[in-house]
């Protein structure tokens, strides 16, 4: 998904232009000029009003006519100046220090006092009535929502005007729009909008949301866009410690922890509607942490917030990101609760955080209507799946649009879906929109063919030397009912070709069930992970990585086929069964052998053939994912849990197969949000195999002998170094975004991250195995006396793309060829 940014930066491009009554931008400094931070501008006679970055700038507008803005800071005497013409941008705001605090760097600062704070004790009395705010407050609820997502490229200039990548739509220039949060030209690229019902039980703790409408301009056919639109803009609660947005955890204005990242100041007091609030302005104590900075007003008497707004700060450790901007605006109900009405987010997605860098907004207004509380449903209202993809909700007529839309759009959205019907015929802009589908999926689009993925093409391997790899699938629309894929591969030192072919098709909707099968005839690293299952087309990483450490040359030409049936029930969780046979052989016999005797005739055999059954149960809940086809994509990845029951037997005699055996594998991986503290992944695997089988159908305790960090294996350890027919593993992975680096004033503006890991695996391996295995002349070695454990230390965000980790092994030093010491590295774009 983070490929996605790049795509959207190189490709598409568009908009439009209203005049606001009221705009004014420019710099706060102090009589030194020295800039001022988090300084409070509002309208004169009014609760609009913005806070300057840590720069000192800012930028507000108003559809209403101001003449004067009132602006106020910690230390510095209030300050009002009357606007002499209804659009002001570049002013220079001088604030005089107050005598009484001039000697006073604390006060300079802007640091506020945790003790005798009214605007910290009314915050006391929101933390003491938050359970009491919301639709929290009831047994069921439901309730209407209109959601609308856009991107827009921003800081429309002239010399982007008159580049030659636009040659031949010039005439999305012909009228632009200006943000009313930045004050910078845009045009819009991409619209969505939907519109929903949505139910809930608190006592059943039970939600769905039903969609009643879709439309679309822009992309309505990448359905890995829409995707990543929607991850980048998953729901929140602002009453929640930590607010979580593209992969962190920002600590909420509201939170309990709030006092120790946050200074607040009790800034004004007046009605809102017929509610008496109070205005608290809020700013970070540090730089370079995950915090914003805003301000919110709470009623007096229920201390519900009835509106909102949070910006980040440029120094905050978020790539990719220079701004972010979030409003809420509250309602009452019943004199006492106060819903959510509007909801609006508004991110700037852009290479640099400088001022003047151009970037892609992405926003998200979401409008909620027609609450209802208290109507019953029972729990298999909530459990039972409808067949999601009703062609009627993505083709609504106008008229449901103009009743389903609870504000409707300005003249410059209703023009977005003609300007983006007419680039779709415009060749420059099918060839940029190419380049980011390219950059995005790894795909190159054909009609009803995609060839690749690309960036499996080029691999290497001992046996094959360097291997070349070709590929593609069918692909006509994101929900098409059936998919063939394919690939052929050709190794220049063995000379040799391979390939693999699947097929898929989605025989219901409504439960989702799945027919697939297929072949591979491959060169495969065997055990590079625990719990496998029998994907004729997954192959990997080990098998071709180009850099290596030591030898990889303990290769199996796997040939494996497969039919399987899938079927899922209830939401993400899913039921399988696989039959499959395959035939195993070492890739080159002289440097690997998978030789055993056979238990009925004690004959040496080289060759394993094996039919086996497989039954599976997998949950991830949480999961989130669009498309209603054959294939899903998964919108919060690494959000969730996953767990994974694998039941497998070997049917001697089927088809000529060798063993018979049962095996049971069970993984648990679990992802966890600590707050301020960063994030931390765990992965539990447990298996063992019951009956007696040779070294190619044992479980190896997956090494790495890449230079890759690779989650889930063990980077000093060599492939077969420990072999198993039981086994516990564990994978902890922390890392805490910068937290510690962000403390330390030489590392502070690299925005590095810290990361800490811990591997432990624990294992058995039966005499009768290891006999079995003897004329492979391997040594077969499990961690029985003790878990092998190993830990590792890493440095990411190293020029917001590269992680290096340093590996240190914690035992069984003496096994052959043992590494102690290690270093891997990746690359990515992650927030």
């Amino acid at each position: 998904m983070r490929h996605l940014i790049l795509g959207v930066f190189l490709t598409f491009f568009c908009s439009t232009f209203i005049h606001s009554q009221t705009k004014i931008g420019g710099q706060v400094f102090d009589s030194n000029k020295q800039p001022v931070p988090f300084a409070n501008i509002v309208f004169v006679n009014s609760t609009i009003g913005t806070i300057t970055d840590e720069n000192g700038r800012f930028y507000m507008e108003s559809e209403n006519n101001y003449s004067s803005i009132k602006v106020s800071f910690i230390g510095f005497k209030t300050k009002t100046i009357k606007l002499t013409k209804a659009v002001t941008y570049k002013m220079e705001i001088l604030l005089e220090e107050e005598a009484a605090t001039l000697d006073e760097v604390v006060i300079y600062k802007g640091k506020t006092s945790k003790k005798n704070n009214p605007a910290i004790d009314i915050l006391k009395k929101i933390w003491d009535n938050r359970r009491e705010n919301g639709v929290k407050k009831f047994k069921q609820y439901t309730y209407d929502k209109y959601e609308k997502l856009e991107f827009d490229l921003n800081t429309i200039d002239s010399s982007l005007i008159n580049s030659r990548i636009f040659n031949g739509m010039e005439f999305i220039f012909d009228d632009v729009d200006t943000s009313r949060i930045t004050g910078k030209t845009y045009l819009p690229i991409f619209l969505n909008e939907a519109s929903s019902k949505v139910y809930g039980d608190n006592i059943l703790n039970e939600s769905k949301e039903v969609l009643t409408g879709n439309k679309n301009a822009g992309f309505s056919d990448n359905q890995t866009l829409i995707a990543f639109v929607k991850d980048l803009y998953s729901d929140y609660d602002i009453y929640d410690n930590y607010l979580k947005f593209f992969d962190k955890s920002f600590t909420s204005p509201l939170s309990r922890t709030g006092v120790g990242v946050y200074n607040y100041v009790l800034s004004d007091s007046a009605y809102i509607g017929n509610k008496w609030c109070y205005n608290i302005i809020y700013y970070p104590r540090r730089k370079n942490e995950l915090t914003f900075k805003g301000d919110f007003w709470v009623n007096d008497t229920t201390w519900a917030i009835k509106e909102i707004n949070l910006e980040i700060t440029k120094s905050a450790n978020i790539n990719w990101v220079k701004d972010l901007y979030i409003e809420q605006e509250f309602d009452v109900l019943n004199d006492s609760i106060f819903l959510i009405t509007k909801d609006y987010f508004q991110s700037d997605f852009a290479f640099s955080k400088k001022e003047k860098s151009r970037g892609v907004y992405g926003k998200r207004t979401t409008l909620y209507d027609k609450y209802k509380f208290d109507i019953k449903k029972d729990r298999k209202f909530y459990q039972t799946q409808v067949d999601p993809y009703d062609q009627d909700i993505y083709n609504r007529e106008d008229s449901f649009w103009e009743n389903a839309r609870m504000e409707a759009l300005n003249k410059d959205e209703q023009k977005v879906y003609k300007l983006l019907d007419t680039l779709r015929t415009v060749k420059a802009f099918k060839r940029l929109y190419n380049i980011g589908t390219i950059l995005a999926t790894g795909y190159v689009e054909f009609n009803g063919f995609d060839f690749g993925p690309l960036f499996s093409t080029i691999g290497y391997n001992d046996i094959e030397g360097f291997r070349l790899r070709a590929g593609g699938r069918t692909y006509f629309t994101s929900n098409d009912r059936w998919r063939i894929e394919g690939y052929g591969a050709y190794g220049f030192k063995d000379q040799k070709f391979k390939y693999g072919i699947s097929g898929k098709y989605l025989i219901d909707r409504k439960s989702r069930l799945i027919v697939s099968g297929g072949n591979r005839r491959d060169v495969e690293q065997l055990g590079a992970s625990l719990t496998n299952t029998n994907d004729v087309e997954g192959r990997s990483l080990a098998s071709s990585s180009i850099i290596a450490t030591g030898d990889n040359d303990r290769l199996t030409s796997i040939n494996l086929s497969a039919l399987s049936l899938a079927i899922e029930p209830r939401k993400n969780l899913i039921f399988g069964v696989t039959g499959s046979y395959r035939n195993l052989k070492p890739a080159d016999r002289s440097l690997f052998s998978l030789d055993f005797v056979d238990p009925e005739t004690n004959e040496l055999q080289s060759e394993i053939q094996q039919t086996e059954i497989a039954t599976s149960l997998a949950y991830f809940p949480g999961r989130k994912t669009t498309g209603y086809g054959v294939d899903r994509v998964t919108v919060n990845e690494g959000d969730f849990a996953t767990l994974f029951l694998n039941y497998s037997a070997g049917l001697q005699g089927i088809i000529d197969s060798d063993f018979e055996y049962q095996k049971i594998q069970f993984l648990y991986q679990q992802p966890w949000n600590i707050g301020g503290f960063g994030r931390l992944n765990s992965t539990l695997e447990v298996g063992k195999t019951f009956g007696d089988v040779p070294l190619g159908l044992l479980s190896v305790i997956p090494g790495n002998q890449t230079y890759l960090s690779i989650y889930n294996t063990f980077p000093l350890l060599n492939f077969y170094e420990f072999v198993t027919d039981t086994y516990a593993t564990l994978h902890l992975e922390h890392n805490f975004n910068g937290r510690i680096f962000s403390r330390i004033p030489f590392l502070r503006k690299l925005n590095l991250r810290e990361l800490v890991g811990v591997r432990a695996a624990w294992g058995q391996l039966s005499n009768d195995n290891i006999l079995l295995s003897a004329p492979s002349n391997e040594i077969l070695i499990a961690p029985e006396d003790e878990a092998y454990w190993e830990y590792s230390l890493g440095v990411g965000n190293i020029f917001k793309i590269f992680r290096i980790d340093f590996h240190f092994r914690g035992n069984y030093f003496d096994n052959p060829d043992a590494r102690k010491f290690g270093v891997t590295g990746s690359f990515g774009f992650y927030f």
